[in-house]
């Protein structure tokens, strides 16, 4: 039976470790977002469960994990949309072929030496009922991704959102975002079509039809929201509810079509208006929870499924540390390697690379959906979290190192002190 009162004790405990961790690395110059990560592993099996099993056995026992990963999934739809409607096109007009070569680089490179990677591990660490290419596939996304709003955050602290280098970052990972969800989507597609009685094809043909829809016929009347927004400056209650709503039915809809929940809420995003006022109008409205309370509960559940102890062999351990290494070089050196291709100094091109080698929570939302669909095994899912840690936690610390302060405040792009606060109060996660 449902025992609310575990659920409080439950909700409370998560949100208060993620709060405490977060704090401690704010403290340590880190996001707030990577120490609530690594607060979701610390309640995991990994410590808390090492440490007190049979603590952790009573306040997370399998049972009642369900309501969790229900409020954790409500969560991340609404963080979804929230991703998707940051994304802003116009941003890839101001930087052109600067942002579109780094992405396009920072997303094939690290594909292609995915795919070497999985031909080694697939055999290891991989059952029969997954196809090599569904595998191999996942794995080139999962290592192409760029937390967009980790990095975001990341540019905002330390005042680098405005310069040369923070505006071509931004783009590209955005372009990393949209096309590495399309390619996580297919897929989704073809491991859930495989077990579907439904041809692909209508699966397919039906998905591109909703798209289609969404695109070129909502997109109008959502417009009309913006409108409603600069005549009156806010939005009334009912129309914050329509937009909930409109968000949870695209929701529903892509998962009907056999995808994935969090593909509609994206594409819900997505398709939003772009006013600059009304963005943030609607950011600033729809973030707290999912933002404190609910994504706090996705880490948790992360963390849950996350168990240290399964890479136990010494074999299991160069695994993960060539996992870690790939995934560095093919993102990091990418994206280092087109930024100088483009005419990028050397020690901007290497900043580049550091900040699109960011993963962060896409990663883990990645990893948790290819959890869900079978395509990768507990003890691989274990490695490729912990390369999710590592590469958004070397971020900061690489940064100082190649990119000080001194270097990037004179890079600064000229903009009106209003424009500025009002783009600071946009990208804030």
């Amino acid at each position: 039976m449902f025992d609310i009162a575990r659920l409080i004790v439950q909700i409370t405990i998560i949100v208060a470790a993620a709060r405490l961790v977060g704090f401690i690395f704010l403290k340590l110059r880190q996001p707030q977002v990577v120490g609530e990560m690594v607060a979701g592993i610390l309640l995991g099996p990994s410590l808390l469960g090492w440490v007190a099993p049979h603590i952790s056995a009573a306040l997370f026992p399998t049972s009642s994990l369900n309501p969790l990963e229900a409020l954790s999934q409500l969560g991340l739809v609404l963080y979804m949309f929230l991703v998707g409607l940051r994304i802003n096109p116009s941003e890839l007009k101001k930087q052109g072929h600067a942002a579109v070569l780094t992405s396009h680089v920072g997303i094939t490179l690290p594909f292609a030496m995915a795919t070497w990677l999985a031909i080694w591990l697939y055999p290891l660490l991989c059952d029969n009922s997954v196809g090599f290419t569904s595998f191999a596939m996942f794995m080139g996304a999962a290592m192409s991704v760029t937390a967009f709003p980790v990095l975001a955050r990341i540019l905002s602290d330390w005042g680098m959102l405005h310069t040369r280098l923070g505006t071509v970052a931004i783009s590209s990972a955005a372009v990393d975002d949209v096309t590495g969800w399309c390619v996580l989507a297919y897929i989704v597609i073809l491991v859930r079509a495989a077990k579907a009685t439904t041809p692909i094809w209508v699966t397919v043909a039906g998905l591109l039809a909703f798209i289609v829809v969404m695109v070129f016929g909502i997109r109008r009347p959502l417009a009309r929201l913006a409108i409603i927004y600069e005549r009156d400056h806010e939005l009334t209650d009912g129309l914050l509810a329509m937009i909930v709503l409109f968000v949870l039915a695209s929701a529903y809809f892509m998962e009907r079509f056999g995808v994935h929940v969090l593909f509609g809420a994206f594409l819900a995003g997505a398709v939003m208006p772009r006013n600059e006022g009304f963005v943030r109008y609607i950011y600033s409205k729809l973030q707290f929870v999912p933002a404190v309370i609910l994504l706090p509960l996705f880490f948790a559940l992360t963390g849950l499924r996350t168990n240290i102890d399964v890479i136990r062999s010494l074999g299991l351990w160069v695994y993960c540390f060539v996992i870690i290494g790939v995934a560095i070089a093919g993102k990091l050196g990418g994206c280092m390697v087109a930024a100088r291709i483009t005419g990028m100094p050397a020690r901007d091109a290497v900043g580049l690379g550091i900040l699109m080698n960011t993963r962060g929570l896409m990663e883990l939302v990645i990893l948790n959906v290819g959890r869900d669909i079978g395509v990768i095994s507990p003890a691989l899912f274990s490695m490729m979290v912990f390369m999710a840690l590592v590469t958004t936690f070397m971020t900061t610390p690489l940064l100082q190192c190649i990119y000080p302060t001194s270097r990037f405040v004179s890079d600064r792009v000229p903009i009106r002190r209003s424009e500025q606060e009002s783009r600071l109060r946009a990208t804030a996660v």
